[in-house]
């Protein structure tokens, strides 16, 4: 922090023993140690404090980066099930017409579809002669 040598310490020393005296010289500089002592400790704090609000920041910035991935991945997935819904949706109109249109334009004497299921069964199990 400061540049101070230990030859300077010296002659700062016997100033203070000359200027103070040496009955206050100690109890100076316990002061000036408990002084020093406190700045330390405060400057450490306020260190702590910024490193505490920049590494909240970084933490807020994230957060916010997440929130917005995920909504953006929950929109995406409800645009693609949107999608598949109306797709499917559309495929069952179209084959629910398709059935309608069938059994519309079927002559009134025409089986049913249960009745040719069941006659393409019958017809292919083999005749009972030959399952004896």
């Amino acid at each position: 922090m400061f540049d101070v040598s230990f030859s300077e310490l010296v002659v700062i020393f016997f100033v203070a023993l000359l200027v103070i005296g040496p009955e206050k010289l100690p109890k100076v500089a316990r002061t000036l140690g408990a002084l020093a002592g406190r700045m330390q400790r405060y400057i450490a704090q306020v260190k702590e404090e910024v490193n505490r609000e920049s590494r909240f920041q970084e933490l807020q910035e994230l957060q916010q980066e997440i929130q917005e991935t995920v909504s953006k991945a929950t929109s995406q997935v409800e645009r693609s099930i949107h999608k598949s819904l109306e797709a499917t949706s559309s495929a069952l109109i179209e084959q629910d017409l398709g059935v309608e249109n069938v059994s519309e334009n079927a002559p009134k004497n025409a089986p049913s579809l249960e009745v040719l299921s069941l006659k393409k069964e019958l017809l292919a199990k083999p005749p009972l002669k030959d399952r004896v």
